[in-house]
Order: structure tokens, then C-alpha cells, then sequence
């Protein structure tokens, strides 16, 4: 597994928390920025980190700004991509279980880092449960197909 990470610089203090915990527990990550609190524009560096996740080169991705919100729409503005805002360890695990969420968004203005924390943990650990929720994942598929043909 490999997770590509992104911020802007309202997300930068909480991704780097993020990418210390996932470095501390041999998880590879790729960090595609910023580098800074200095301000920036978040749909350069969620593009770039999603990029990477629609190309394979990473599994997952884990993106922080303000509120979670702006990264979010950036994300599932790719098909293949199912990116959740999630503000607590149930909606990690719901959009994990349910959702088959490939793409986790936080907010850095209104997580403490230990919450934050928790919700990657558990978002990591919590996998695709299918069943009854696959045949709902293949109406979201059909609805990309139609809307993202060229």
C-alpha cells in the first residue's frame, strides 16, 4: 500500500502529523504538497495526489485543507475516485465499509490531531464489507461511465 498525500496551507499541519503516522507504522506515502503554511491553492495539490491514485501509483489517498470540503470536490471531480470529508471515526469507518471510500479528506481547522488520527486508523483498517452495498457502488460506476465518456 501506498498512500499519496496532499494539503494547502490549512492542511499542511494536520497532513504532517498524517504522514508521520503512517511513516512511523512503514506505511510508504508520496507527498504531493505543500510544503508550507504559506497560502496556497488546494485544488493544485489535491490534482496532483489524486492523479497519482487514478494512475495506480498510489492506493489510496488522504487529503487535508481547511474543512475537508474543497479536497473532497476536487477528488470526486475523477472517476474511479470515492473521496469522503470524514469529521469522526464512524464516518471513517461508514465510508470505508459502506462506501469502498478510496480517498479520505479532513479538515485541518476543525480536527484535533489526536481525532484525526483515529480516523485514519480506522479508516485504514476498516475494509469494503460488498454484499449489499456492491450493487450500489456499480449504479455510482454506471453514472461515471455516462458522465465521464469523451
Amino acid at each position: 500500500m501506498k498512500i499519496a498525500l496532499a494539503s494547502d496551507h490549512a492542511g499542511y499541519a494536520l497532513k504532517t502529523a498524517v504522514k508521520a503516522y503512517l511513516v512511523d507504522r512503514g506505511i510508504a506515502v508520496e507527498d504531493f504538497g505543500t510544503d508550507s503554511e504559506e497560502k496556497t491553492d488546494y485544488v493544485d495539490f489535491a490534482r496532483k495526489a489524486v492523479e497519482a491514485l487514478v494512475a495506480g501509483t498510489c492506493t489510496k489517498a488522504i487529503l487535508c485543507c481547511g474543512s475537508g470540503l474543497g479536497m473532497s470536490i476536487v477528488a470526486n471531480k475523477f472517476p474511479g475516485v470515492y473521496a469522503a470529508v470524514c469529521c469522526d471515526a464512524y464516518m471513517a469507518e461508514m465510508s470505508r465499509l459502506h462506501n469502498n471510500a478510496n480517498c479520505l479528506t479532513m479538515g485541518g481547522r476543525i480536527l484535533p490531531e489526536d481525532e484525526a488520527l483515529l480516523i485514519v486508523e480506522t479508516w485504514l483498517k476498516t475494509d469494503f464489507e460488498a454484499g449489499r452495498h456492491q450493487c450500489r457502488l456499480e449504479k455510482i460506476e454506471e453514472i461515471e461511465r455516462r458522465n465521464f465518456q469523451s
